[in-house]
């Protein structure tokens, strides 16, 4: 899809705009081209808001249709399952690369969970109880830090499965997963 928005006032090397972009990286549209069936726009790497802004202003200026004001982020990549708003504010757009940079993929899907809301997602980070391979995992070390011995003889009757479902079941704790046998759990509040 980012290759069929190449088009006249791009940078360099934009069609290919995520295979060689380190980052998150939105596609910037100037909108006065595009309600007139252009497709005018660039690249932009998410790095300050106030860059950002200049490389607009900059592209807008480039544009074909004359006074063309108005812009709209038309794609992006690199923000690891968060969904940005075609007029989100640069602000707003550089904190969540941020936290992504910060968290990495994790971060994207803990905004995603939380419908977009990064200061949500911040205070869920703070109530991280780690990466386990499954629930069960973490009933398990749960119970093991909670002090409780469970005899040997009935340790095989213990079911760390069904634990770890009842704690999620009971809204103690939720999990985002980024991979297999990557299951991050998070208390919850």
């Amino acid at each position: 899809m980012c290759e069929q928005q190449q088009t006249e006032g791009q940078d360099a090397g934009a069609a290919t705009a995520g295979a060689e972009r380190d980052g998150p990286h939105i596609y910037v549209a100037c909108l006065a081209s595009y309600n007139a069936g252009i497709l005018h726009g660039r690249w932009i790497d998410v790095t300050d808001p106030e860059e950002i802004r200049e490389r607009v202003t900059a592209m807008l200026s480039e544009s074909p249709e004359p006074d063309a004001e108005e812009w709209a982020i038309h794609d992006y990549e690199g923000f690891e399952g968060a969904e940005i708003s075609e007029y989100a504010g640069f602000d707003q757009v550089c904190d969540l690369a941020a936290f992504i940079g910060e968290h990495g993929e994790l971060a994207g899907k803990l905004v995603a969970h939380f419908c977009g809301d990064i200061g949500e997602a911040r205070a869920a980070m703070e109530d991280y109880a780690g990466e386990y391979k499954s629930l069960e995992d973490f009933a398990y070390e749960l119970t093991e830090q909670s002090g409780t011995k469970v005899p040997d003889d009935l340790a095989n009757y213990i079911d760390y499965e069904a634990i770890g479902r009842d704690i999620a079941l009971n809204g103690d704790v939720f999990t985002i997963e980024t991979g297999f046998e990557e299951v991050h759990v998070f208390w919850a509040r």
